[in-house]
This record gives C-alpha cells, sequence and structure tokens, in this order.
C-alpha cells in the first residue's frame, strides 16, 4: 500500500528517490526562500504530515515540536479543519472582502467574543505582518499621532513598518523604512538591562524606563505601544508580574494606544485564547495570524476597540486587501473554534504545560549544567543555554553564524538526529509542539531534547 499521495493524486511510498529528486530539484531551480542565501541552503523535502508528525520521503519521521512556525496549533491534517475547507470549496470558494460572507461574519463574531472587553469589530489581513501593518494604521488614522514605540528583542514581521518595528538583527538590512518607529528595551530578568535582582523590581525599573522614554519623545507625538504579550522567537519572555498592566496604565496616562501582538501567542498557545488575558489586561487593538486556523489557508487579522472603530465610523478608513477574510480561511477559522470547545484544547494546554512540562524542565535545568533557564507557559518554553551559569555567558554569541554558532547546531543536529524537530533559537531551545499533542509523544519530545542537552553540556566551562 501507498504510504501517500502526490501532487498530481498518484500513490506514492516512502523511500520514492525519484519523487523526492523531483521535489528537491524543482525547488533549488525555482524556489526563492526567505531569509537565506539561496546557494548556501539545502531545504528537507516533506513527504506528509499527520498530528503530530511529519515524514521525509525517505520515511524518516519527526515529532513536530516548533508547529512548523508556531502556526500548527491543531496539528497536521486535522480532519475538522480539512473538511471544513473541503465543504466551503464545494460551494464557495471566494468572495471579494465588500460582500458580506457568512464564514467570515461568523468567525470576526467569535473572535470579538472571546476577545478583550470593549472589543468590537475584526478587520482580516493575509498574515500576521499585514496584521501589524494594519493596526499601526488604524492606531495613527484614529489617533491623528504618528510615533510608534516597539521594544527590542522582538519581531513583527518583514513589511515596511513591521521590520522597522521588529527589534533583532533580521531588521538590520532592511535599513529603516518607517522613520517613525523608536525601539525601547522591555523586561527580561535573566538578563536585566536595569540590574534588577528581582522579577518585581525587573517590571518596576522596565516601566520607569518606559515612562522616561515616553516623556523625552514627546507622549503628544506617539500613535501606540506595540509588545508582542509574550515574546516569541526572541525568547519565550513571559512578562513580569505587573508589567503589562503597567504599561497599560502608562498608556492611559498619557494618550497612548496599547497594541497586543498575538500572532504566535494568540489561540491556545499559553492556556488562554489571548495571551494578554492571562495578565489582566485589556489592549485597544490586537493583531492574529498562526493558530486561528493553524495555517492552514493564509489568514490574519486585527481586533479593534469599540472606540476605534467608531472613529471611522462616518470617514473612510484608508487600507483594503483583495483577500481579506478569505472565506476558505474563514471556514477553516471558524473550525478551529469548534475543535478548541470539542477537545477542550485550552484546557489541555494548562493542564499539559503545568503537569508536565514545567516540572520536567525544572530537572532538566537541575541536571544539565547547560541550561541556564527555563521559562513559558502553557505549551509555549524555552530552555536559555549556557556556557557558564555563574556568567550567564550564552552557549553561542548573539546572532552566532558559521563556526560561532556550531555548538548549539550540535544540540538542534542531536534533536533531529533522534526524531525531533525543534524551535532553535538564538541560543535557545524552545518548545511549541501542537496543541492537539498527547501527553505520551509530549515526554517523547522531552526525553530527546533532555539527551540532547548532554551535548550542550559538553561545552560548559
Amino acid at each position: 500500500m501507498a504510504d501517500y499521495t502526490d501532487l498530481n493524486g498518484a500513490e506514492q511510498s516512502f523511500g520514492d528517490t525519484d519523487a523526492q529528486r523531483e521535489v528537491r530539484a524543482n525547488d533549488r531551480q525555482y524556489v526563492f526562500h526567505s531569509w537565506s542565501a539561496q546557494g548556501q541552503i539545502n531545504p528537507l523535502p516533506i513527504a506528509r504530515g499527520e498530528g503530530v508528525r511529519f515524514w521525509d520521503y525517505d520515511g524518516t519521521e519527526y515529532l513536530d515540536f516548533s508547529s512548523q512556525l508556531v502556526n500548527l496549533n491543531l496539528g497536521h491534517q486535522h480532519p475538522g479543519l480539512v473538511k471544513a475547507i473541503q465543504d466551503q470549496a464545494a460551494r464557495m470558494a471566494t468572495i471579494q472582502p465588500a460582500m458580506a460572507n457568512d464564514v467570515r461574519g461568523e468567525l470576526a463574531k467569535r473572535i470579538v467574543e472571546h476577545s478583550f472587553e470593549g472589543a468590537r469589530s475584526v478587520f482580516f489581513t493575509n498574515g500576521g505582518a499585514e496584521a501589524i501593518e494594519y493596526a499601526v494604521r488604524l492606531a495613527r488614522q484614529s489617533s491623528g499621532k504618528r510615533k510608534i514605540m516597539s521594544r527590542y528583542r522582538s519581531y513583527h514581521g518583514s513589511t515596511a513598518t513591521a521590520i522597522t518595528m521588529t527589534g533583532e538583527p533580521r531588521r538590520w538590512a532592511n535599513d529603516v523604512i518607517d522613520g517613525e518607529v523608536v525601539h525601547f528595551f522591555g523586561p527580561y530578568a535573566y538578563r536585566s538591562a536595569f540590574w534588577a535582582s528581582t522579577p518585581e523590581e525587573e517590571a518596576e525599573r522596565a516601566l520607569k524606563h518606559l515612562e522616561e522614554q515616553i516623556q523625552l519623545e514627546g507622549a503628544s507625538t506617539i500613535a501606540a505601544i506595540v509588545l508582542e504579550t509574550v515574546t516569541g522567537t526572541n525568547g519565550v519572555l513571559v512578562p513580569p508580574p505587573g508589567y503589562l498592566p503597567g504599561v497599560r496604565a502608562l498608556c492611559d496616562k498619557y494618550g497612548i494606544l496599547m497594541i497586543c501582538d498575538e500572532v504566535m501567542v494568540g489561540f491556545g498557545r499559553t492556556g488562554e485564547w489571548f495571551a494578554y488575558q492571562g495578565f489582566d489586561v485589556a489592549p485597544d487593538l490586537v493583531t492574529f495570524a498562526k493558530g486561528v486556523n493553524s495555517g492552514y489557508v493564509p489568514l490574519g487579522g486585527v481586533v479593534i476597540s469599540e472606540a476605534i472603530h467608531q472613529a471611522f465610523e462616518n470617514r473612510v478608513f484608508p487600507g483594503g486587501l483583495t483577500y481579506s477574510g478569505h472565506p476558505l480561511a474563514c471556514a477553516a477559522g471558524v473550525a478551529t473554534f469548534d475543535i478548541f470547545e470539542e477537545e477542550r484544547i485550552i484546557e489541555r494546554v494548562r493542564d499539559l504545560g503545568s503537569r508536565v512540562v514545567e516540572p520536567r524542565l525544572r530537572e532538566m535545568a537541575a541536571k544539565h549544567p547547560s541550561v541556564g533557564e527555563y521559562r513559558g507557559k502553557g505549551l509555549f518554553w524555552a530552555l536559555e543555554l549556557v556556557l557558564d551559569r555563574e556568567t550567564r555567558e550564552p552557549l553561542v554569541p548573539f546572532n552566532a553564524a558559521g563556526e560561532a554558532a556550531a555548538p548549539f547546531n550540535a544540540v538542534v543536529a542531536a534533536c533531529k538526529a533522534a526524531g525531533l524537530w525543534p524551535f532553535a533559537a538564538g541560543n535557545r531551545l524552545q518548545i511549541a509542539p501542537p496543541l492537539i499533542i498527547s501527553e505520551e509523544d509530549l515526554v517523547k519530545g522531552l526525553d530527546i531534547i533532555d539527551a540532547a542537552l548532554d551535548v550542550a553540556d559538553g561545552y560548559v566551562k
């Protein structure tokens, strides 16, 4: 029996070298890859995925501990999502955004109902970067102010304003595209920029720094403060107690809008529908994408407050997208809400995170001298790897490449050799499996990481 079906509906078997050769040849000849030197990469051809696993053409199985790009919250080929897309395609594959559509309206309704108090409407985009672009446009247009403040150690997307707002190396080569973006330091207790000794002190000092910068930049010029509710690729940095409410208070004090970037952490990742709900704050705008439909069809958007919605009640909002609220994408989004309820996704994320992941990472930190800190929430965690626990020198330097990155690359290679595809960034192994993962598979993945840390221990001073 065939192991999978190819693009043309033909049955294929793992180990099909001709199919693999064609996939690889077409990719190398015709596909231009993001964030890559085209001649220095060799992408792994993938034949199929199911649940929390995917397979290459040789039949090698990988446990997906990164949910691809932290978007596959409901796993590969979830039958409920596949059926929703198929049913919608059979009924009406697409319709322009100026017309009302049942699944678009239903999805917007459910998102608003599960969002913050005072939320009113949703503007749909094709993904997270566009969501950030439109959140900023909504903030600027409604407030009449232009300046945007965002944090270092952040990623907001690779489009114009989004990449300028990004506070990490991927911004550097893109120059300053939006000259009205200002960066500030957020809390990072393990590597505090504020000489703090406790999480509470870190929050207090980070807020003092932010307020001083607001005053020096001129509150009357600042439209919004934008932050990843829980920092994603740059470290799974969970805000310390009081920080997010403190940012909300500063926004209220100075007449600034608060935008929470939930592209990566929305839709159950931290054990809440939206991560900000775990910190007792209500933003003015929320961006989302990824987990809204697990990326089965590109979709993102902005949740808009009543006050900002009303700003465009009698004047035109200057923006739009051909595929805003695409029916196939929205059908998968509506199905996502149904599946979350039926499979009790939020509850199981909380349970697995607190009962399985956190205790096991605590054990790893005690066992492995290469683990400087573990941190996270729900099914979103990071192990920060170091050469020296006393000095907290990272396993590899900041933005390491080539030979300098070899120690961390060796740890990642050990994970992959054991059948785990990790979420690797900087000097961190980040844990973000599909939210449907079984306890057995979760433990299996953690076992592989535990063993791979022996490699990291070999570099410890």
